[in-house]
């Protein structure tokens, strides 16, 4: 007997990230792994910490003076971001 299962491993794959909650994590994944190539090296070795909740990134700095230049250029950094991953992951950017 054959089975004519028309489900790609794409698809379920993606069913089982939804039923588990998953994709926001993963989401949150890729954009900390984006984030180096977004803000370029320098402010990303300044950078202590890094993490997503609700579509909002939460970056904290060691450098008050970087944070300053990446605040007026938050709304280029999101849609750069959101252009890297290829969906609207990321609605706001938080600089502390």
């Amino acid at each position: 007997m054959q089975n004519t299962n028309e489900n790609t491993l794409k698809e379920i794959i993606e069913k089982l990230l939804k039923s588990y909650r998953w994709e926001d994590k993963l989401d949150a994944v890729k954009v900390k792994e984006s984030w180096d190539g977004v803000v370029g090296s320098i402010f990303s070795k300044h950078t202590t910490r890094l993490y997503v909740k609700n579509k909002v990134l939460y970056v904290s700095f060691d450098s008050s003076v970087l944070r300053q230049e990446l605040h007026m250029v938050r709304s280029k950094i999101v849609d750069a971001i959101n252009k890297k991953l290829g969906s609207k992951v990321i609605d706001d950017i938080v600089l502390r």
